[in-house]
């Protein structure tokens, strides 16, 4: 039973995910949340988790929720279930799309979502952020966030490092060396366990 509820779960973050895997976070919160494989804190720990790791947030989460839930085969069935619509969409696209894409309606809709998409990541960032903020949802004030000095200490280090290395070499860190040196300065800020 638990790999068809994976599979149609999955299928169904697949089916309906706009706008890449932060507009999907909220859809993978829904599925996840409501068969009970994660709690709200967990999620957002994967989620953390997923996109410092090579590949797609929603493929890192289905695996990581599949593997939890079934094993190997949990795994191989949710990130099948959640690329599967992809994966015919762009094939039905690319048999389409040479006739379809310069005409004007196609093209109103496809400008119509990127608002829409902003809209969701928007919200989804603002629900995580207020999620963090408000105790448990039976009480009706909501708790101040207490100031975490380590967090701020690292955040102010990195981006004083990131400003320093713009001017002196004149362009960005890669983002592999910006991964690095988040995951250094949390060691040092954090201590090593």
């Amino acid at each position: 039973m638990i790999y068809l509820e994976l599979f149609f779960g999955f299928l169904r973050v697949g089916c309906f995910a706009f706008g890449g895997a932060y507009g999907a976070i909220p859809l993978i919160r829904d599925v996840v949340l409501s068969y009970g494989w994660l709690d709200d804190e967990a999620l957002s720990c994967m989620i953390a988790v997923s996109e410092s790791t090579p590949g797609p947030i929603m493929v890192n989460l289905a695996t990581y929720v599949g593997s939890s839930q079934a094993g190997l085969p949990g795994a191989v069935i949710a990130t099948t279930a959640v690329v599967l619509p992809s994966f015919l969409v762009i094939l039905l696209v690319t048999a389409v799309l040479k006739t379809l894409l310069h005409h004007r309606y196609v093209q109103a809709v496809l400008g119509g979502l990127k608002p829409c998409m902003a809209g969701i990541i928007l919200a989804t960032g603002v629900t995580m952020i207020l999620g963090n903020l408000t105790g448990p949802a039976e009480r009706a004030v909501v708790d101040l966030p207490s100031v975490d000095l380590p967090s701020v200490i690292l955040m102010a280090l990195l981006g004083g490092i990131l400003l320093a290395v713009k001017k002196i070499r004149k362009k960005k860190l890669s983002p592999i060396t910006t991964i690095i040196v988040s995951a250094v300065l949390g060691m040092v800020v954090y201590g090593f366990g």
